[in-house]
């Protein structure tokens, strides 16, 4: 019985993490760009998209698919710091729970 006790204290140990990135993603802001810092999206860590600054140089009517390409550029950038950003914080959270075979 003592093991039972132990295993429920390591899985209420990873429910706490959890319930602790999940906070902590939320409240992430990451800005990703492109076209030399001419369009900025900004997402939380859950890739929400949260800002988006296009600055009006890049804003031409005859020419709006360079402008999607930007901005679609831009997310996909803040998108990728948003998984390098998780995958840094989730390394440093696993390493508190010794679980055999996980960790």
């Amino acid at each position: 019985m003592k093991n039972l006790g132990q295993m429920q204290k390591m899985l209420q140990a990873a429910k706490d993490m959890q319930e602790k990135m999940q906070r902590e993603l939320a409240e992430l802001r990451v800005e990703g760009t492109s076209g030399g810092g001419m369009v900025a999206a900004s997402l939380d860590g859950h890739k929400n998209l949260v800002a988006l600054r296009i600055d009006p140089e890049v804003v031409n009517p005859s020419d709006v698919e360079m402008l999607q390409d930007l901005v679609t550029a831009a997310v996909r950038d803040a998108a990728a710091k948003v998984d390098e950003e998780t995958a840094r914080r989730l390394g440093g959270l696993g390493a508190g729970l010794k679980i055999p075979g996980l960790f």
